[in-house]
């Protein structure tokens, strides 16, 4: 039986709101697409942001285990994670005109991006940054490089966020809402991206969303997230066809697939 890449068993209390997650069990194996649903609320950036033990400074506690190749994240040191994030671990967000530098030009942003985990002469860095934005569909000429982000689209921006987070190939990216910003085209580009760079880098992926027919499309194994706890998590053919759940059969209830295929 394969060893999943990432393995969550954790809870996490907030000050004066205890049970934002409540014994949440999630597992991913690499290379796989896995969905998590839930209403705004329900605790779904909680959980990628505890993984990257980015609450920590908010007084959140975070008890359990976050297992990511076999070491429990929430108890590494501070001085190991941040070797682990943006190097092993890519994060996504979903406004990335707030999350680029509006001072910086691109190409620094990513040069920055480069430097936190590698080192290399110009010509290795001019290599490596031309293959990576080729990748995600973006220039790669000088003129790009010299712009600002707010001179980019939104799906551009995206794009570039995505950039700088498979940056150095990280063995699990984690997704949070990453299409709710984009218009409906540029949302599909954006999820046959990730898919594509899941396929070919084997790269695994938390996708957070409560846009379900985005999730039908991507992911091969879906949670639904409620009140905190796991309530499902099956295939997302099996979630959607058959749900289980109360709250599941509701959340499938309101949306129409038609002809959409399942990841």
């Amino acid at each position: 039986m394969e060893v999943p890449l990432f393995f969550t068993r954790v809870s996490v209390d907030y000050p004066g709101k205890p049970g934002v997650l409540k014994n949440v069990a999630l597992d991913i194996n690499a290379g796989e697409i896995v969905g998590l649903v839930g209403q705004s609320g329900s605790g779904k950036s909680t959980l990628a942001l505890a993984a990257l033990q980015l609450l920590r400074a908010k007084g959140v506690q975070a008890s359990g285990r976050i297992d990511f190749q076999g070491r429990d994240l929430l108890r590494l040191p501070e001085n190991e994670m941040r070797q682990i994030r943006g190097r092993d671990i890519g994060l996504v967000l979903q406004s990335p005109l707030a999350s680029l530098n509006p001072a910086l030009r691109i190409g620094a942003q990513l040069r920055e991006a480069w430097e936190a985990h590698a080192r290399g002469t110009d010509a290795e860095w001019q290599a490596h940054v031309r293959e990576l934005l080729e990748s995600v569909s973006l220039p790669s000429d000088a003129a790009f490089l010299r712009r600002y982000p707010r001179e980019l689209s939104v799906g551009l921006a995206q794009r570039v966020l995505i950039a700088s987070a498979i940056m150095h190939r990280p063995a699990l990216l984690l997704a949070d809402e990453p299409t709710s910003a984009l218009d409906a085209i540029t949302q599909d580009e954006i999820l046959e991206l990730f898919a594509r760079l899941s396929r070919l880098r084997r790269m695994a992926m938390l996708y957070i969303s409560h846009d379900l027919a985005s999730v039908a499309s991507l992911c091969h194994r879906t949670a639904i997230l409620h009140q905190g706890e796991i309530v499902e998590f099956e295939e997302t053919s099996r979630i959607f066809s058959h749900p289980s759940h109360p709250y599941t059969r509701r959340l499938v209830g309101t949306l129409h697939l038609g002809d959409r295929e399942f990841a």
